[in-house]
């Protein structure tokens, strides 16, 4: 049974809870969301699986995840590319660093809440990242692409249905 951390609007823990319970009861709970940006300025996002309990076949960033209790947020971030993407930061040499935090909240037709205190950490790969280090979790994944950051916020702003609703903050956040 996985967990979420319980957080205040200050990030202070304030307790765990279950992770589907924290969604139906709409409860703020600590996040994390990665980002991945190569040397030609394009960025690496993904297809959410069509099986995802929310937003299925929308576009967003590398990954994303909630951290156990106990678990460092960066440890987390490193944690979950490697396991929704392959992509092992140690061996990769990444450094993953925390840009920003925001807080979001969204209601779903299926009755969820994201209520989320996100940590955003960047990641900068260079031209000697090898793209077969890609290797996406398929319960996971559907897609994944390297597209250009200009490119990128014309197609939001185009599609913006295309894209999951706190993949769009954090691109409106970014300073890239």
């Amino acid at each position: 049974m996985e967990q979420v951390i319980l957080v205040d609007e200050q990030d202070n823990q304030i307790g765990v809870m279950e992770k589907l319970e924290a969604h139906k009861e709409a409860k703020l709970h600590r996040a994390v969301s990665v980002v991945i940006i190569n040397s030609r300025n394009e960025m690496l996002i993904h297809k959410r699986a069509s099986t995802k309990y929310h937003c299925p076949g929308l576009w967003t960033n590398a990954c994303c995840t909630h951290p156990k209790p106990n678990e460092d947020t960066k440890d987390s971030a490193a944690r979950r590319l490697k396991e929704e993407m392959g992509i092992d930061c140690e061996k990769e040499n990444i450094e993953l660093n925390e840009a920003f935090t925001f807080i979001y909240k969204k209601e779903f037709n299926n009755g969820l809440t994201e209520w989320e205190y996100d940590h955003t950490f960047v990641g900068k790969v260079g031209n000697n990242f090898n793209n077969e280090s890609i290797n996406p979790n398929p319960e996971e994944v559907e897609d994944y692409k390297w597209i250009n950051m200009d490119e990128l916020k014309q197609d939001i702003s185009n599609n913006p249905g295309m894209y999951t609703y706190w993949f769009k903050i954090i691109v409106e956040k970014l300073n890239i």
